[in-house]
């Protein structure tokens, strides 16, 4: 009955996959490529995650 008051717990993981990523291109701009590349690795993770909860609702 009411459904849309429940969280949407891939919305939540897609907005810190957003910010993850922003902080990475960031990071590359100062010349960081270590932390570029630690970031740009959690972000892949995150998207794992994403897939595997969108997969599961349909």
């Amino acid at each position: 009955m009411f459904s849309f008051f429940k969280s949407n717990p891939s919305k939540k993981l897609r907005k810190q996959y957003d910010m993850k990523l922003e902080q990475a291109m960031l990071a590359q701009r100062k010349g960081d490529i270590k932390s570029y590349s630690l970031l740009t690795a959690e972000a892949e993770k995150m998207w794992e995650q994403i897939q595997a909860l969108e997969s599961g609702k349909e």
